[in-house]
């Protein structure tokens, strides 16, 4: 079973950096892709970044396109969100997701870790 593992959430003044982690545990791991998504109080989920466990150019959200990155590291298994130059309207619970092995849909999500940006 996979388990995904959000860290690095927190307070961080307007203008700021963070980065995120998530952790993939259970052998073996497999996915197509792993994204990033986050939801603000009282709004639907949206969708952040994602990018290909094989490689490949990202995708990112236009509201966070030249902001953020999504930088992996295929032998811990783990992706990261870099995310600079934060503003107020980033704040968020931000969720890890993975897809299956043979579909890109998003089918393992984490549980989310915070980030609240001071402005």
């Amino acid at each position: 079973q996979v388990q995904l593992v959000e860290s690095g959430g927190g307070l961080v003044q307007a203008g700021g950096s963070l980065r995120l982690s998530c952790a993939a545990s259970g052998r073996p791991f497999r996915t197509l892709r792993m994204g990033w998504f986050r939801q603000a109080p009282g709004k639907e989920r949206e969708f952040v970044a994602f990018i290909m466990w094989s490689g490949g150019s990202p995708a990112y959200a236009d509201s966070v396109k030249g902001r953020f990155t999504i930088p992996r590291d295929n032998v811990k298994n783990t992706l990261y969100l870099q995310m600079n130059s934060l503003r107020a309207e980033d704040t968020a619970l931000y969720y890890c997701a993975a897809s299956g092995p043979a579909d890109d849909s998003f089918s393992r999500w984490g549980q989310g870790t915070q980030v609240t940006v001071a402005s």
